[in-house]
């Protein structure tokens, strides 16, 4: 009989005993349902998992991180990454008109159902996608800022080698099934903590649990956010061929992770396994980090219009294997070479030795084809949209009113944001109006990024102080959230 289990494959081995463990735990009571679906999606063999301190850097967990695996619906991250690159640099705004080709139109569900030749707006996408995950809309985005989606699918892929997501390639803009569209757990963690450190002014619509689209209530398949503390997002993702996949991102008491898990059995199994995950490795995560992101700023796209142009043959480069489009947006890889890893150290590690931490290569200068001025789509910077309460962990180059050089320590509030330094400190001179007491010894700050400028306070020695003086402008109708610096 040992000689007969033994020579049964690890896999079917391993799966033999859970069931067995299960079944004798059910018929006796001594576990519960969460605790038998956790350990069926640990002997799953399609499952993959990561959890990163997104404060240090270490890796918490890992199991299959770096198998190459379908993302499903993850793709939209990347698709939203872009999309909130573009509106950072002011190319399209919130209200920009997002058109539906056919091809759009005709993406499987889910999806919110535009006929061709309908628009809605770029927000309505953007909802759209983190919460019923719509195909056609993030088709749509795709088409709005890469000509079409071949296009924008080579500028995902570029932008993914340029963050450090090396093995991922993108063949769409929405996550369908397709074989040569591929990622590893790693390189998701990498692109959720980079959404949620390069662009804090967006990243708050991940937490939206609904929002109306026409006479619809759509309700957000994300199924953690609201239900375990300190979730704010970031996206679900299913096919067949990839099985039920999940990236949570958890900001507590100054802790902070991102946790993945990919290949999961079914909707239930895979939310438990995040919800253990958490559990197990959010009371080991750290509350300080580095001086710089995890994953460095890759170099943005052109700041022109969402307008195709053709490009001459002869120009197109190639970038980590990655053939660029001859017309379209040119992608920022085309500016920049940025060999971006992020080198994760090992959980026992009490300190990361993230390279990204070192300064970056100077620009590589590729000659361009000149872009035209748009007939439609206005340059404008959109008026900022400011999240909910939550953690901004970037770091940036501060200016402040009354001490440039000066970088406060303890915790900040950011109110907003704002294409100048005046139009920032304007911002700030309001909001401490409004503020009164808790705001009376807060240093204004005007905290230079690429795209402007955000409006902080800083100076707030602890936690409840800064979180004091956001409630307070809140209930002045001031919008704020509290993080650490």
């Amino acid at each position: 009989m040992l000689r007969s289990i033994s020579s049964v494959s690890p896999i079917r081995s391993r799966s033999f005993l859970v069931k067995a463990i299960a079944a004798f735990s059910i018929a006796f009571g001594i576990v519960t349902a969460d605790s038998i679906n956790a350990e069926a999606e640990a002997a799953n063999s399609r499952y993959a998992g990561i959890v990163v301190d997104a404060n240090s850097g270490n890796v918490l967990y890992s199991e299959n991180a770096d198998r190459l695996q379908y993302p499903a619906s993850l793709t939209k991250m990347m698709t939203l990454y872009l999309t909130f690159e573009a509106l950072e640099q002011g190319r399209i705004r919130l209200d920009t008109a997002v058109p539906f080709s056919a091809h759009a139109s005709g993406q499987a569900p889910t999806k919110l159902g535009v006929r061709p030749g309908g628009t809605i707006s770029v927000e309505q996408a953007i909802l759209g996608l983190v919460t019923l995950s719509a195909n056609d809309a993030s088709t749509a985005l795709g088409e709005l800022l890469g000509g079409t989606e071949d296009r924008f699918a080579q500028i995902m892929t570029a932008k993914a080698h340029a963050l450090g997501m090396t093995r991922t390639t993108y063949r769409n803009a929405n996550g369908l099934p397709n074989t040569a569209q591929m990622t590893t757990a790693r390189d998701q963690a990498r692109l959720g903590i980079a959404l949620r450190q390069h662009f804090p002014q967006y990243y708050g619509y991940f937490s939206t649990q609904s929002f109306k689209f026409g006479n619809r209530i759509i309700r957000s398949h994300n199924r953690l956010v609201g239900s375990v503390r300190g979730v704010d997002g970031i996206k679900t993702g299913y096919t067949r061929a990839a099985g039920f996949n999940l990236v949570s991102s958890v900001q507590v008491d100054g802790k902070s992770i991102v946790g993945v898990v990919l290949g999961g059995a079914s909707t239930p199994a895979r939310d438990t396994q995040m919800r253990n995950l958490i559990a197990s490795y959010l009371p080991k995560a750290s509350t300080r980090g580095g001086s710089a992101n995890l994953v460095a700023q890759a170099p943005k796209i052109s700041s022109e219009p969402v307008i195709p142009v053709t490009a001459a043959k002869s120009e197109v480069a190639s970038v980590g294997g990655v053939d660029l489009p001859p017309s379209g947006p040119t992608p920022d890889s085309r500016q920049q070479a940025a060999s971006a890893q992020v080198a994760y150290t090992a959980a026992s590690s009490t300190k990361s030795d993230n390279p990204l931490l070192q300064e970056m290569p100077a620009p590589t200068k590729v000659k361009t084809q000149p872009i035209k001025q748009p007939a439609v789509a206005s340059a404008t910077p959109a008026q900022a949209y400011v999240p909910p309460e939550q953690g901004d962990t970037s770091v940036d180059t501060l200016t402040t009113a009354s001490t440039p050089a000066a970088q406060p320590s303890g915790w900040v509030v950011q109110i907003g944001i704002s294409s100048t330094k005046d139009g920032a400190m304007g911002l700030l001179d309001g909001a401490k109006a409004k503020g009164g007491k808790a705001l009376r010894s807060a240093k204004p700050l005007a905290v230079a990024y690429s795209g402007g400028y955000r409006a902080r306070f800083g100076g707030f020695d602890e936690q409840r102080d800064a979180v004091n003086a956001c409630n307070a402008l809140k209930r002045s109708g001031v919008k704020c959230w509290a993080s650490a610096q």
